[in-house]
Order: structure tokens, then sequence, then C-alpha cells
């Protein structure tokens, strides 16, 4: 049977043993307007019979929860100023306020024949929406007496809606069923708020039989009846046929089918996974003139979605174009949605180009669905190529076009591209919002990009903006990641000044600022702080304990904070378990190390690159060649991930060739994304382990290639005054290895004459450790300080100002460019004042690294009785 003029194809097959001719007859039933003589009525649905209005027994009790009871007194909500006229809100607010026993005809004495039956009806629309019935009703009671203010069906209506939200179904049928004794004459309108009351708790029977009274009433449903009794059966789980016999009956009554009744029919047939009949509606809409919305794209989208044929809804729109009912972009963006809801990259790609072959313009929306599948693909040359085609096809981006890029570019390392997102964004007068700027702090943390920070919350400033907790929280993490503590503090403590609450994610990062850096009595205080603020301590609160005692070398101090997460409710996971390798291996344990290495294997995840650097560092420092060798030829051969296998070859060298270093390099990048505090992690294990396995050439390439990528901001400092390396957020591997490389600079200014400062500094520790005369013994300055001496010169020493720096004076370090200068008069004597060569691997059983740097007696006592004046005069310094 042909179903429609239309030039749509019949439908191939048939998802259900629903008759499709049946609903195709019910669908193309010719519309018919009042019934002729003699012509028989419609078939009646099978429906409760109309004395069954009382709803059954269990609608109040499980349909719906229990009515909210209401306490009346004072409101705990005022109405919005200026929402209503004056009267209408003074009313609204004096009856709010009105106590349980109190007189109503008190309270409306003084609005008497001042306010309107419409106004009235603001009051009861204001009360629904808050679901205060129990006013609702008092005021309804009290109108009903009045002449002046007596209900007219609307108020009526109004009530039974609020009563209805309310699952008060019997109070609704006697506000409805007195109606006839106030004069007041019941419409559809009533009966349609009736039937919608029922609907709303699942009874659908109940809804059926009100149509069937209200027609023995002889009181004309309208399509508003009819969609509500449609939805409400829809939903209620009517057989399909039966939906339909309701659609045959509403045109049979003269009552043309509208968006709503086609959208009902889609949604029903949608979630009974009948696609036929789907495709038939919306064949039948366009043919009767309708044109489709949002939500009809949305229903059929969602319906061939379920079945797995989207592919169908493609054709349908191929047909309506070639048909003339050219689809609006909408219905595109649904289709594009669903395909990537389910990463279906290239179908969706597709779908802009129907569009575009249609001459449908694509929105912003459109773009913006297609950048965001992109970059969660992590295709970010894509997701550039596409935001250049969406500016030069002149559709304007909007702030949430921008926001997904943020996102994406921010999520995927690319921190600097997100800042020149920003400023693109302000050039094209695009008006960020706090999204945006939540994103743009999130980067800057992210990446370490304090200085970028600083100018986002510069232009919030400028705004008028008030920074949430989430964009402060960036400003901290980014002020923490390049080591800038004062900072990072001031800006905690201003958030807390304009009253953004500190979140648990802005103390864990003001936490993690601390820990990377060693500084555990701030760590401690910052914890106190958040412990007096009620925030409750997560994973991440204890992970970075864990790391600030490590790095600060309080062994014990690290495992008693693991105990004590492991005794509350927060779970360790795998950045944890590293952490407590981290702590074993600094300390020199190597069975403890490699327990804990095999105890993270043991969990069925794969040690990460982190891990296994930690474990080769701990075993060539303690001369386990053999140990290491067979962890490293693991790690090579690792199948599942390329990135060990390439760290791997590049720590034997096989990789040293600009063209296989790029192999490196791409490695590194990946790692970028995963931001400046994963960053300083894995660069401070594998320098580590190169360190210890002799590959310091190899291991002064991988620095640079750290620094390069914004790591380690704080390592070079040049001045006339000071000539400074930082090296207390480093490994001890890493340190020496950074030692190395500043010393081969400072020979490189003094084989050039370059003018010398008033000191050359290394800086071991920060913060309040800066005090304690125990610092040496860390391990850190313990190894910078040795290394020094036994290198360069005894000159280099703990000053008394500063424990945490390991200093030479400007006559020291001139005796000490004499010495160079001398040693160059002979070419083949010109070498770094420290070689940096990588060595070959020892044989298994060589002794190299007998013993960590031995400083015993070395206190540095005789280097630090510098006179008051030498003191005086450094100490600005």
């Amino acid at each position: 049977m042909t179903l429609l003029s239309h030039p749509f194809p019949t439908p191939r097959t048939t998802t259900t043993t629903t008759s499709t001719s049946f609903s195709s007859q019910i669908l193309r039933k010719p519309f018919l307007g009042a019934r002729r003589l003699g012509q028989p009525p419609p078939p009646r649905l099978n429906c409760a019979p109309i004395e069954r209005l009382r709803p059954k027994a269990g609608i109040t009790a499980a349909g719906r929860s229990k009515p909210k009871e209401l306490v009346l007194g004072n409101p705990s909500v005022a109405v919005e100023k200026g929402k209503y006229s004056y009267d209408v809100e003074t009313l609204i607010n004096k009856l709010s306020s009105l106590p349980p026993r109190g007189s109503i005809a008190r309270c409306l004495e003084a609005f008497r024949h001042r306010l309107s039956l419409a106004d009235f009806a603001l009051v009861f629309k204001e009360f629904a929406r808050r679901g205060d019935w129990q006013r609702s009703l008092r005021l309804f009671k009290y109108m009903q007496r009045q002449s002046w203010c007596r209900p007219n069906e609307h108020i009526h209506a109004i009530l039974i809606g609020v009563l209805g939200r309310e699952v008060l179904l019997d109070k609704c049928l006697d506000v409805f069923d007195d109606m006839p004794a106030h004069s007041v004459p019941r419409t559809a309108l009533s009966y349609t708020a009736l039937i919608n009351a029922y609907g709303r708790n699942g009874d659908h029977e109940t809804a059926l039989a009100l149509l069937a009274r209200m027609k023995d009433d002889r009181v004309a449903p309208t399509s508003l009846t009819y969609n509500t009794v449609i939805n409400v059966c829809a939903r209620g789980g009517l057989p399909w046929d039966s939906l339909l016999g309701l659609f045959a009956e509403m045109r049979h009554d003269g009552i043309h089918p509208d968006l709503v009744t086609y959208n009902t029919l889609l949604a029903a047939a949608g979630a009974r996974g009948l696609a036929d009949e789907a495709e038939m509606v919306l064949r039948t809409m366009l043919e009767a003139g309708v044109l489709p919305d949002n939500a009809t794209h949305t229903y059929l989208v969602d319906t061939f979605a379920k079945l797995g044929q989207l592919d169908r809804v493609s054709e349908l729109l191929l047909e309506m174009e070639a048909s003339g009912h050219l689809p609006d972009a909408a219905a595109y963006n649904v289709l594009m949605e669903a395909y990537a809801k389910a990463g279906a990259t290239k179908e969706a790609m597709g779908v802009l180009r129907q569009m575009q072959a249609a001459a449908c313009i694509p929105t912003a929306a459109t773009y913006s669905i297609l950048l965001n599948l992109y970059g969660r693909s992590g295709q970010y040359e894509d997701v550039r190529e596409l935001f250049l085609e969406m500016k030069v096809g002149n559709t304007a981006p909007d702030a949430a076009t921008y926001n997904i890029l943020i996102s994406v570019f921010g999520e995927g390392g690319y921190f600097k591209e997100v800042i020149t997102l920003f400023h693109d964004m302000v050039e094209e007068n695009v008006e960020p919002n706090m999204e945006t700027y939540e994103g743009l702090m999130f980067a800057c943390g992210k990446g370490g990009l304090h200085q970028e920070a600083k100018v986002v919350l510069s232009h919030m400033n400028q705004k008028g903006i008030v920074p949430s907790s989430k964009a402060y929280t960036g400003v901290v993490e980014a002020y923490g990641q390049a080591a800038l503590y004062e900072e990072a503090f001031v800006a905690f403590n201003t958030m807390h000044e304009i009253g953004s609450v500190a979140t648990v994610e802005t103390y864990n990062s003001l936490l993690y600022t601390f820990a990377r850096g060693g500084l555990f009595k701030e760590a401690q205080a910052i914890l106190a702080r958040m412990d007096g603020a009620g925030v409750q301590r997560v994973d991440d609160t204890f992970n970075a304990l864990i790391e600030a005692y490590c790095q600060g070398g309080q062994f014990e101090d690290a495992l008693k904070a693991y105990v004590e997460m492991q005794k509350s409710k927060c779970k360790p996971n795998e950045w944890t378990l590293e952490g407590i390798l981290n702590v074993y291996c600094i300390a020199g344990l190597v069975d403890e190390s490699k327990e804990q290495f095999q105890e993270i294997q043991s969990l069925g995840v794969m040690p990460s690159v982190v891990a296994y650097c930690m474990l080769l560092g701990v075993y060539a420092k303690n001369d386990r060649w053999d140990e290491a060798y067979q962890l490293l030829e693991e790690m090579k051969t690792n199948r599942v991930s390329n990135t060990h296998q390439v760290i791997a070859s590049m720590i034997k060298g096989e990789y040293d060739d600009e063209s296989n270093w790029q192999m490196v390099e791409y490695v590194f990048d990946k790692y970028n994304s995963e931001g400046c505090g994963y960053g300083l992690r894995l660069y401070n294990a594998l320098l580590e382990a190169l360190w210890w396995l002799g590959q310091k050439e190899r291991g002064a390439r991988v620095l640079s290639e750290a620094t390069k990528r914004g790591l380690f901001p704080e390592l070079y400092r040049q001045s006339n005054l000071v000539w400074s390396l930082d090296v207390h957020r480093m490994s001890v591997g890493g340190a020496l290895t950074a030692v190395s490389v500043w010393l081969g600079n400072i020979h490189g200014r003094f084989k050039r004459g370059d003018d010398l400062p008033n000191l050359a500094t290394v800086v071991v520790v920060r913060g309040e450790m800066e005090k304690s005369s125990v610092t040496r013994g860390l391990p850190v300055p313990k190894a910078v300080y040795s290394f020094l001496r036994d290198n360069v010169s005894s000159s280099f020493h703990f000053p008394g100002w500063n424990k945490g720096r390991v200093v030479c004076q400007r006559s020291q370090l001139k005796k000490l460019q004499l010495s160079v200068s001398d040693s160059t008069t002979d070419a083949t004597e010109a070498t770094d004042l420290v070689p940096l060569i990588n060595t070959g691997f020892p044989q298994p059983g060589t002794r190299i690294h007998t013993a960590e740097f031995n400083s015993d007696g070395e206190s540095g006592t005789d280097d630090e009785s510098l006179s008051s004046e030498k003191e005086a005069e450094l100490l600005p310094i």
C-alpha cells in the first residue's frame, strides 16, 4: 500500500509484531470534520468506567511521594522583587508570612476590589511554583465565599494542577466536582487539568475515562486535551495501536494534530523501539505541513540510535532535502551529536559535509560538537583545521566554542595555545564567562603559567568579575608549579578575603605546591588550617603529604602518613604506591623498594615509567647491576606501552642520534599533557636513573628537554650580584646533573672572562628548613655539598645566614677562574670543571657506588667562620 503521496520510500523492515498496515491506515486516515449523519462513531478505546474517577488505592501511597508538609509562618523564600505588580507582590509576601491560624480575610481586606482575578491567578501560580498547596487551598476556599473575587475556571485549573503535583487526587476531584455548585462552567481547560493530574501520577485509565466523560458532557476536547491524553497513555505503556487509535479519534473530532502531538507519538515510538513507525509518523507530519523542531529530530535520532541505525536518519534528512523540506541546522546537529556520543568521528564529519552540500549554514553549535569530538579523540591538528574552517566560513565562534577549545587544549597539554585562544576571544569581542575563566586558570595551573594567570586575573578584575573557587585554585597551582611559594600563599589568602571559599582542591593544590619542594613544615601548617576549616581530607591530600615528607627527607613521617591514610576512608591509589616507592628508593632501601614495585604489579596495574626509573636508580646506586639490567630489559620489551620501550632504549643510548631522538621528544611531549606536577616526577626519576647508571651526558640532554618544556623554571638565575642554581625540587641524581651543567656554564664564563658576581650559590632547601642546621644531612644538600667540594673547590660551604644554600664567595671564584685560565693555556687541557660523559654499563658484580656521599667530619664549621662583616655583606643577596 502506498503510504503517502510524499516521495519517501516504504519502510523496509518491521521491527515489531505491530501491524504496519494498520498504523498506516490510522496515520493516513483523511481529515474529518463533524460526524456525518448515520456515520458510526470511531471505535472507543478500552478505558475505565466513568464512575471510577476516584484514584486507585495505590496511587497516593505508591504512585508518588507523599505531599510536602508545609508549616505556615515566616516564609523562607521571598518573592523576587519586580516580578509582579506591587499589590500582587505584597499579597504573596503577606500570605507567605501568615501564621497557621492567621486570618486570610483580614489579610485580604486591604486588597478588596484592588486585585483582579488575573492578579489572583498570578498568586496561585507563584504558590504552584513553590509547591505550596496548603496556602493555595486556603486562599481558594476563602475566595469561593466572596463575591468580589470568586474563582473562575482558570484559577480552578491552576489549583487542580498544584494538587495533582502533590498527589492529592481526591482533592483535585473535589475541586472539579464542586465547580457547577459555584456556578463555574467546566470547559476543556478544567477537564484537561484534571486529566493531567491523573496522568502525571500514572493513572492513564482514569485519564481515558475523563476524556469519555468530557465528550458525554458535550465538552469539546482541544488539541491540548488530546496531547495530554496521548502523552499520559504513552508513558503508561498503552500499546502502540491504542495510541494510534487516540490519534485517529482526535482527527475524527475535527482537531488538527499539532507539533506536540507528533512529537509525543515519536517519543512513544522511540521508547518502544519502533523505528518504522517513527519514520511513518515523520512522513505524516511533513505531509500535514507541520514543521519539525529540535525535539522532533531528537526523538527520531534517539529512536534509531538505540537500534544502531543512525544511517537511516541521514537517509531521511536526504529525502527531506530532495522533497523540499530542507532541515534546519538543529536537525543536523542532533544527528551529529548522536554520532559524537558514539565516538563516530568520520560519520559526524559526514553530517557536516551533508549539511554544507544542502546549503544549510552550520552554526557555532555545529562546529562545537565536532571540535569537542576531535579534542576528546586527541586529534588536535584536526581541531585546529576545523576551527580555521569555521572562521574562514564566516561562522562566528561563540563563548561555548571557545570554552570547548580551551578545555580541549588545556587537557591536551597545549597550555600556551589556551592563552592564545583567550586573546583571540577578546579580539573577536566574544565575552568570556566563568566557564572560560575557570578553563583558562586550569590550563595555567596545570602548565605553570603564573604570568598568564596573573593577566587573566587582572582581566577579571577589570570586568568586575569575582573569581570562583575553581579559578583561584588554578592561580594557586600556577604559582606553585613555578615554586613561587609566597605568591601562591598570597593568592590563597586573597581568595578568603574576597569571600571565595577554598575547596579541598584548593587546599590540595597548596599542599602540592609545598610538597614538591620538600617544604614539609609549611605543608603541615596548611593541613592544620584545612582541618580547622572542616575540609575533609581525600586521597590527594595524603599523597601530597607523603611527597612533602619524602622530598624533605622525613622518611618515617612519610610512612606514618601512609599508615594514617590506610586507617582513614581514603583508599591508596597508584600515585600513593609510587610515592611510597619513592620513599624507599631515596632512603636507599633496595629490598623494600623491590617489594613496593611488586605490590604495584600485583594490583594488575602496569608500573609507570616513573616507577621503573625509581627502581632502576636505586638498583644502580647500590651496584645491583644484574637486577638493574633485567628491569631495563623488561621495560624495553614491554609490549603494551611504546613509551616504556622508547625511554628504556634512550637510557641504553640507542636514540642518541638526532633522527631517533625525535621519538624521545615525542614521548616527552605526550607526557606534557599530564601537566607540570607529573613532569617533575618523571624527569626527577629519569635523571636519577641516568646519573647512577653513569649516563651523565644523556642526563644533561634530558634536563635540557625538561627546561624547554617549562619545568624547573627556578633552576638558573644570573645577575651581576649572584650566579644561582636552585635544585631544591630535584632528586639527588637530578640535582647532581643540574650542578654539573651549571658548572659547565660557569667554566664557559671563566674562559670568556665574564665579570664575577659577589656570590655563586646552589639552593638546596627552601622554607622554614633554611634556618635549621640539620638541613645539611638531608639527601640533596648532603650530595650537592660533597659533590662540589670533591670535584670543584673546598671553598663551597653552608653559610651561617642560610642553611639551605651551598655558596662560594667572589674571592674564591676568582681563584677558581685563575686556575681555569692556567689550565686552558694548553688546548689539550681545556675541559669542563666536571666532565659530562656517558660511561659504559658496568659488568655485574662491579662495585662503583659503594656508599653515599660522606660528609662525616666535614661539618663545614671552619668554612662558616666568616667575619660578621662578610655575613652582613652577603645577607641582602
